[in-house]
């Protein structure tokens, strides 16, 4: 079998649709293909990214200009005026990646050496790392289980004097619990820096998610829903915040200076995004709304059969979630329904029988690095040896634990099939459970 594969890595590839199946259990005699019966499935779901003519021309056309850098062109300015707009939010910059996204936040709401900052322990590295990069602390938020969310009632416990800013990641998609988490923010004075990487057009409350913290951060790495290969956005409502990120992204040099002008208001990095990015992303822009649906509807039909299953647990919404993103399709897995099935023997069943999957990420705050990072001469250096020791006592996160050992994630790129794409994912699931004993027992 083949091994498990990173959330990057994992896409689809061709476009299916298939017949429509029956949505009975499976007959006892269908065996699983993981031993040696047929596949509830053998086409690939769609592929993953979708362009044509449209981006072709966008990407000659500043090829052939030769102005590719945004200093010489207008096409990073248009994605950031058209994004602003898409999103509701007052200003956008646009970045080489969503990495860059957030390192550039931090800096600009002053994140810096000594500080401590909250964020989940289920997200991808890049949440942490930028933290790490100003030489702050990541102090972990344990996750709600249900939503796969940061879990809000674990916050306030975790402030201390020194925090500076919480992360909520909007994983998935999917809100985190925004009613819960700025109250918290404005009672303490932190700052707010939504990690939307992956909720490209995901709401609460009817907004757009990325524009109602104090900067929002998006990802348009190759996987994302919008995607140009990399790229990344910040939004803000705050015009001195703006300036503040467009300096340090350009090297310290501020929007107004000249090209020739060699002064600089600040440290900073080149973190800028490209013309071509730019062009690709208006391109790709103008499928996003209907792409966005397709996924919604496809998910909301696959979470309506799934939930007929003993032993799959479809991430829940929270209220305010007015609009769900779906990069990725989570559930949990209760392998007490499946024979005690381990769900790394149900993952490899569940790829045998023609459904893509993936277990989602391990414990972020268990990571080995940290231990080594914050073990180093400069940590030790900034932070008192009893706050570090303190840390490494209360990094503890039961409910993220087991949900890194129950999770199972579809990506994006399935939910633009067909309703008989749905049906087949959920067969799927049927059968394995209907055949678990014996495969446990194989």
């Amino acid at each position: 079998m083949k091994p498990p594969v990173s959330r990057r890595s994992f896409l689809g590839v061709g476009a299916a649709a298939g017949a429509g199946v029956s949505l009975a259990a499976p007959p006892a005699n269908q065996s699983l293909a993981l031993l040696g019966g047929k596949p509830v499935r053998t086409g690939p779901f769609p592929s993953w990214p979708r362009f044509d003519k449209l981006e072709e021309h966008a990407w000659m056309e500043v090829l052939r200009s030769g102005k590719w850098f945004r200093g010489y062109g207008k096409q990073v300015d248009r994605f950031e005026q058209a994004y602003a707009q898409l999103t509701g939010a007052k200003h956008c910059l646009a970045t080489a990646n969503g990495t860059s996204a957030l390192f550039t936040s931090l800096n600009a709401l002053g994140v810096g050496p000594g500080d401590e900052v909250l964020a989940p322990p289920y997200t991808f590295i890049a949440t942490i790392n930028v933290v790490l990069l100003q030489h702050a602390l990541p102090v972990f938020v344990d996750s709600d289980l249900e939503t796969c969310q940061m879990d809000p009632a674990k916050i306030e416990a975790l402030v201390t004097e020194r925090t500076k800013a919480i992360i909520p990641v909007h994983l998935g998609g999917s809100a985190a619990n925004l009613d819960a988490i700025f109250p918290i923010a404005r009672k303490h004075k932190l700052a707010v820096i939504e990690d939307a990487c992956q909720a490209h057009l995901g709401e609460w409350r009817g907004c757009k998610l990325g524009s109602l913290g104090d900067t929002g951060c998006f990802s348009f790495q190759a996987s994302k829903n919008l995607n140009s290969g990399e790229g990344g956005a910040i939004l803000t409502a705050s015009d001195e915040l703006i300036e503040k990120c467009y300096t340090f992204h350009n090297n310290g040099r501020g929007r107004k200076l000249a090209s020739y002008d060699f002064s600089y208001h600040a440290s900073g990095a080149n973190l800028r995004m490209t013309e071509f990015q730019a062009t690709m992303l208006m391109a790709q822009m103008t499928r996003l709304e209907e792409q966005s649906k397709t996924r919604e509807q496809n998910a909301a039909y696959l979470t309506s059969l799934l939930r007929e299953t003993p032993g799959v647990a479809p991430a829940r919404m929270y209220e305010g979630c007015t609009r769900n993103a779906y990069h990725l399709y989570m559930f949990r897995y209760l392998k007490e329904h499946f024979a005690g099935l381990p769900r790394a023997t149900f993952l490899k069943a569940l790829r045998a029988e023609g459904v893509p999957c993936s277990g989602g990420y391990d414990p972020l705050n268990k990571e080995p690095f940290l231990k080594s990072v914050l073990g180093s001469p400069g940590y030790r250096a900034i932070f008192p040896a009893e706050r570090l020791k303190r840390w490494h006592e209360e990094n503890h996160c039961p409910a993220n634990d087991r949900l890194c050992q129950e999770a199972v994630w579809f990506t994006q790129n399935m939910l633009l099939g067909t309703r008989s794409d749905m049906e087949q994912i959920a067969e799927a699931i049927r059968k394995i459970r209907a055949h678990a004993d014996r495969l446990a027992r194989a």
